[in-house]
């Protein structure tokens, strides 16, 4: 007779930590909750993973129903699973970032009543958040501080066509520091990836800047997928 094994019972969840940059500013992506616990505090999006669910399919739905977002590609880089960061019993959480250019084609709208709203803040301004989901952020804006270093995550921000004041913004904010203007300039056109559109800005009050474009093929032809930037 074969003998029946017990079974194990366990928790997991899905937190998406999705970056965006507007205007000038770096941005994370959150919801105010609707439920409790920690009703009416400002959260990152995340909810529990569905019994038949991988945890991709997880993550692409809790971002869909929690702030109307779809398509969005993601990543995992970190699990959370210390004890006692749920009050409701052991939660292991599997954190999810995404970099998105924002652009009025990404309307934020919950399809789920555990969302009140979504919205976009500036990570400079980030309320006091529920659970310990600042860690959870914490930890995702230095994954991307190691990333940017040496990968182009910086153009998964920008528009399809940008200022090279732009991309040192995109640099700065992330990194969280002044970039000497001149050689962050040198540097950058050096690698020859950046394809000189032979354009310049429109509708701004002050002199045109060129507009560049990201050659995508050529950096992984050049570099693969890795480059020091």
């Amino acid at each position: 007779m074969k003998e029946v094994l017990p079974q194990f019972n366990s928790t997991f969840s899905i937190d998406c930590v999705v970056f965006g940059f507007d205007g000038g500013e770096l941005k994370i992506l959150l919801i105010e909750r609707n439920e409790e616990p920690f009703k009416d505090w400002w959260a990152l999006p995340g909810n529990l993973v569905g019994e038949n669910e991988s945890l991709d399919q997880s993550a692409s739905r809790i971002l869909h129903e929690l702030t109307g977002l779809g398509d969005i590609y993601m990543e995992q880089y970190y699990t959370f699973g210390d004890v006692d960061r749920h009050p409701q019993g052991r939660v292991v959480s599997i954190a999810y970032y995404a970099l998105i250019r924002l652009g009025g084609d990404k309307e934020l709208k919950p399809r789920s009543s555990y969302a009140k709203q979504a919205h976009w803040i500036n990570i400079e301004e980030l309320p006091k958040l529920g659970f310990d989901h600042q860690h959870i952020f914490d930890k995702g804006l230095e994954k991307i501080k190691r990333r940017i270093k040496h990968q182009p995550i910086a153009f998964e921000l920008l528009p399809e066509k940008f200022t090279l004041t732009q991309l040192q913004n995109v640099y700065e904010l992330i990194i969280g520091k002044k970039l000497d203007k001149r050689n962050f300039r040198k540097k950058m056109l050096s690698f020859g990836v950046l394809k000189d559109l032979d354009e310049k800005q429109k509708g701004v009050s002050f002199r045109a800047a060129t507009l560049y474009r990201f050659d995508k093929r050529k950096y992984a032809k050049l570099f693969g997928k890795e480059i020091t930037f």
